[in-house]
This record gives C-alpha cells, sequence and structure tokens, in this order.
C-alpha cells in the first residue's frame, strides 16, 4: 500500500504529521501499532477508503466503502475522568467540520455518532492503553465517516483549495484537515474548558427518541431525556417513569435512522 507524508497546521497552531493512503483496511489497527511502537504524539493515519464493516465479521477485501478514514495517536496528561468526554469532544470537533462541507443538517447521536439529515453516517470511537491506573501510555481517536457525494459536492471553496493544492488534495483530504483542525483546537483545551458541551448538545438529535436499553435480564424500550455534560452519560426514562443514567453504549441500541422535525423554510431563509 503506496503511501505518503504530509504536514497539517492544527487548530492549536502546531504542525501535525499525517500518513496518506488510498486504502487500509483500518486505520485504527495501524495507529494501533504506531502507538505500541512510540509514534510521537499526534501521529495521524488517513485513508480514502476501508473495508466496510459487516455483522457477521466475514468481509472481502474488495468490500469497501469511500469517505474520511482518520485515526490520531494521542498522549496526553489526562486522568481517566478527563479522557471519558473524549468521545463527545471528538464527536463535535467532526460535526462542527462537517457542517463546513454540506447543506445537510448534521447531528450527534450518543456517545459520537454522526448523523446526516437523519442517517448515520459514521462517528468516532476512542481507546487508549493505560500504563498504570492513573496515566495514559496513548490514546487513539478514530473518525470515520461515508461521505456521499450527493450529501457532500464539491462546494467552490473547496474546489478552489483543491486547484491550488500541490499534492493533488482530495475533497476526502480537504475535510479531514477541517476535522484534524477543530479536534486540535478543542483537544488543547480539554483540561480547562467545557464550551464543546453546549455545541454537542445543541447537535444532540436523539432528545425525545425510543432506544433499546440492554440488561441482563431483557431489553427495555426507553425515551430519551438528554445527556449528562459533566459525565457523558445517556439519561432515558423508563416505561415505568423512572430516570436512569447509561455509561456504557454498548449497553443501547442506537436507531440508523431518526426523525428530524421539520424546518420552516420561510423562517430558515430569513435567518
Amino acid at each position: 500500500m503506496d503511501k505518503k507524508i504530509v504536514t497539517i497546521r492544527g487548530g492549536d497552531g502546531n504542525i501535525i504529521n499525517m500518513e496518506v493512503y488510498e486504502y487500509l483496511p483500518s486505520t485504527t489497527l495501524l495507529a494501533r501499532q504506531y502507538a505500541n511502537e512510540g509514534y510521537p504524539d499526534r501521529y495521524v493515519v488517513f485513508s480514502e477508503r476501508r473495508l466496510k464493516p459487516t455483522v457477521s465479521g466475514k468481509r472481502q477485501e474488495t468490500d469497501t466503502e469511500e469517505g474520511m478514514y482518520m485515526s490520531c495517536i494521542l498522549r496526553p496528561s489526562l486522568f481517566p475522568s478527563q479522557a471519558s468526554l473524549l468521545g463527545a469532544l471528538s464527536a463535535t470537533a467532526l460535526a462542527t467540520a462537517l457542517e463546513e462541507h454540506t447543506g445537510c443538517r448534521i447531528g450527534i447521536g450518543w456517545v459520537s455518532d454522526i448523523y446526516c439529515d437523519g442517517v448515520r453516517i459514521g462517528g468516532v470511537s476512542i481507546e487508549g492503553k493505560l500504563d498504570n491506573y492513573t496515566t495514559y501510555e496513548y490514546i487513539i481517536a478514530t473518525f470515520a465517516v461515508r461521505l456521499d457525494k450527493r450529501s457532500f459536492p464539491p462546494r467552490l471553496t473547496d474546489m478552489i483549495r483543491k486547484v491550488f493544492e500541490s499534492d493533488n488534495t482530495s475533497i476526502s483530504m480537504i475535510i479531514a484537515r477541517t476535522v484534524l483542525s477543530k479536534f486540535i483546537g478543542l483537544y488543547s483545551t480539554v483540561k480547562t474548558s467545557s464550551k464543546f458541551r453546549d455545541t454537542y448538545t445543541s447537535r444532540f438529535i436523539l432528545r425525545g427518541k425510543r432506544v433499546k436499553y440492554l440488561t441482563p435480564e431483557k431489553k427495555h424500550i426507553c425515551k430519551v431525556v438528554g445527556v449528562d455534560t459533566k459525565s457523558g452519560a445517556l439519561i432515558v426514562e423508563t416505561k415505568g417513569g423512572e430516570t436512569e443514567s447509561i455509561i456504557s453504549p454498548k449497553s443501547v441500541l442506537i436507531p440508523k435512522r431518526v426523525r428530524l422535525p421539520k424546518i420552516n423554510s420561510r423562517k430558515a431563509k430569513n435567518q
């Protein structure tokens, strides 16, 4: 697999090295290998195509999907309690970046699923390795979204950038750079600022929706009340009217499609 190294300036002004591929089965796997080999903080692995996920886990090398797939190695000085909000922070960066490249409505599910006009198109996954009980050896933030050309057509600003880039930059790469800039800008303030939380909750589209909550006994149908901005927990209301906070995403089945409220076209035009 051919690769090239490009440099990008992050949202905090520092330089980021990105390893670019046209195709990788998984950017996460390669980033994990690099992290264990000692690659530096904010080293990024990027690909425009990956193996398409399946329920059975059986995949063919030819079964791929196009989009933006990117894993960033982080070597933070964070406590686990601080790192628990990285999913919401990363989703906020991804959602706000995608909004700059589409006219569709971008929403955030839980914890970090991304929806485009009510259809889930990807999201963010966070994994880490603790070197003891209090500090991380590394964290990997992976951004993965399908980029449908109908939802993300090349815009004039993107085309101008593409023409003047010397490395024949793709639209997927242009979007990736926007994502990285916004992500690093938020990540650099994760210890001292909670400004991303308001943005996250304003784009949270599951409020009032029904989800399935899995317990050892059975599946429960619950209504989503919201998200705890301090812990990141999903707050749901059971049929009995009780409120519960859910921490583990594995215990909730989130819908792939979410019905969005209609927008008053006259009001939207005047805004």
